[in-house]
């Protein structure tokens, strides 16, 4: 820890001796700023344990390189330039005259600021930069660069961190902002990417926002900039944070209910929250549409991204299919035990999951996983009244203002990111940072290893991951089914039966949205 603050302070008083410079001896037309190129190497982190995240380490990989800017040589250069903020607290200009209130209330425009804006070249956290500057404070971007190292680069040979950057560097060119790059790369492996693809080994469905959010932008971002004295972290996210003047942080959901993100943020810490700014809380999706317009942004028409930061355009089946392998299995139904087909390997494959089969007669929902005999068990009849449940149990559990005491009630909670919620309760085990969480209502898209976020009304308290050792509510698997699975030479099987249509009858589906970003990713 004490290598990380040594560099960390060294970074910092760099960058602050470059911007004293060049206060005091203004550059000409291009600015040139020295490169920062020091590396740690890092520690390997112990394995982690079944359900618990692995450990923060406290050793850094991280890269600064500082972008200069220059709006006369952007070729997304605003007809209408704006004058560079140089603000300092005894110099507060603020610059919203032209913006409403409503817009700036999640941005504190009430003092002026030093906030470090992670910006990823997207519509949203560009929007977030100028909300910030447009309320006056001194912002530096950064921008996270987690794309995989050189060695990669035959395989990931669609990266698109190259277009990302340039759009970063051209919105902070229009308003006078600097720019710098921290590589993350090894810290993304060791921390994100390795946790997910043991998970997925072990049959479980990760969320790999979560832990980016926890680990990395809020995690060794803000540990490598914790002595750089920047007031505030902000990001582009969709979700308020209101800091009193005593007493913890709150999280607390979005003015847009359906891009609202607090599920991605809920497994941050209070020490992480306290530093946060979301100026993106107060405003619609829709509105932010509208402002990028109106500030004439370079990606204002650019489309939002749909896939996980690190693969780009990259399928998430062909990253897991590189890492993992394929072994193939067998595809067995649930309730009768018939051979239907064959599958890749049962970590392509998570709990609800209905595309990606190739089977007839459908459609066909996964319900169970034996991770031990590599069978995937599904059924036609997944959302039938005696199958569906409603109580599971979560662990790795993580309060944002403190852990809840005794018996809690009246509580609403988010099984997936969505506008959805539903009414819960739980309580906690007698041993163990476990808990046992009854919702209202039924929910069949419950997987092991996603992530249950907790509300109290508008207040999201913290959140736990999913465990797989469910209570006896679980899909019925037939006695001729798991004797099936358990046979070593699956050849003996013959062929797949001859599956028949399903006869047309009134069930209940799934409600629109209801299938998880991760079946989508695996499925792409």
């Amino acid at each position: 820890m004490a290598g990380l603050g040594n560099f960390a302070r060294q970074v910092g008083q760099r960058i602050l001796q470059n911007r004293a410079a060049e206060t005091t001896n203004p550059p000409a037309r291009t600015h040139r700023f020295p490169m920062f190129s020091t590396v740690m190497k890092p520690l390997l982190s112990p394995s982690p344990s079944l359900f618990r995240l692995p450990p923060l380490s406290s050793s850094l990989s991280v890269l600064f390189h500082v972008f200069p800017f220059s709006s006369s040589s952007s070729p997304f250069h605003s007809p209408h330039p704006i004058t560079p903020l140089r603000s300092s607290r005894r110099n507060y200009i603020p610059h919203h005259a032209s913006l409403s209130d409503h817009y700036l209330s999640c941005s504190v425009p009430e003092k002026p600021l030093r906030v470090a804006v992670l910006l990823s070249g997207g519509v949203d956290s560009s929007v977030a930069l100028r909300l910030l500057h447009a309320a006056g404070h001194s912002c530096t971007a950064f921008y996270l660069k987690i794309w995989f190292q050189e060695g990669f680069e035959n395989f990931w040979n669609q990266c698109p961190w190259e277009d990302d950057l340039k759009y970063a560097k051209h919105v902070c060119e229009q308003v006078g902002v600097p720019l710098e790059v921290v590589h993350l790369t090894d810290e993304y492996w060791e921390r994100v990417v390795s946790y997910i693809i043991e998970e997925y080994k072990c049959g479980r469905t990760p969320n790999p926002d979560v832990l980016c959010n926890t680990r990395i932008k809020f995690g060794a971002f803000m540990d490598a900039i914790s002595d750089m004295e920047y007031d505030y972290v902000a990001s582009g996210h969709y979700a308020k944070v209101a800091h009193p003047p005593a007493g913890p942080s709150v999280l607390q959901l979005s003015q847009d209910m359906v891009k609202d993100q607090t599920y991605f943020l809920s497994h941050l810490s209070q020490t992480q929250l306290k530093r946060l700014l979301f100026p993106l809380g107060c405003v619609k999706k829709d509105e932010v549409r509208k402002l990028a317009t109106q500030f004439d942004l370079p990606n204002k028409d650019r489309k939002d991204s749909q896939g996980i930061c690190f693969l780009g355009k990259i399928k998430f089946s062909d990253f897991v299919g590189r890492h993992i392998g394929e072994k193939e299995g067998i595809i067995l139904e649930a309730e009768t035990g018939d051979f239907l087909g064959k599958h890749r390997g049962f970590w392509f494959y998570t709990i609800g999951q209905r595309q990606g089969l190739r089977l007839p007669g459908g459609p066909w929902y996964v319900v169970e996983k034996d991770t031990k005999n590599n069978v995937v068990f599904v059924s036609r009849d997944y959302y039938s009244i005696d199958k569906r449940r409603r109580v599971f149990r979560v662990g790795s559990l993580r309060w944002l203002s403190g852990k809840p005491s005794g018996n809690v009630s009246q509580l609403r909670c988010k099984v997936r990111h969505g506008p959805g919620f539903y009414s819960c309760s739980f309580e906690m085990e007698a041993e163990g940072d476990v808990a046992v969480v009854h919702l209202d209502e039924d929910d069949q898209g419950l997987a092991a290893g996603q992530f249950a976020a907790f509300y109290e009304g508008t207040a999201c308290i913290g959140s736990g991951v999913i465990l797989e050792s469910w209570d006896d509510q679980c899909f019925p698997v037939c006695e001729k089914a798991l004797q099936l699975a358990a046979v070593e030479d699956k050849s003996k099987l013959g062929k797949p039966v001859k599956i028949m249509t399903m006869p047309v009858t009134t069930s209940v589906e799934a409600e629109p949205g209801e299938t998880s970003r991760e079946e989508k990713l695996l499925n792409a």
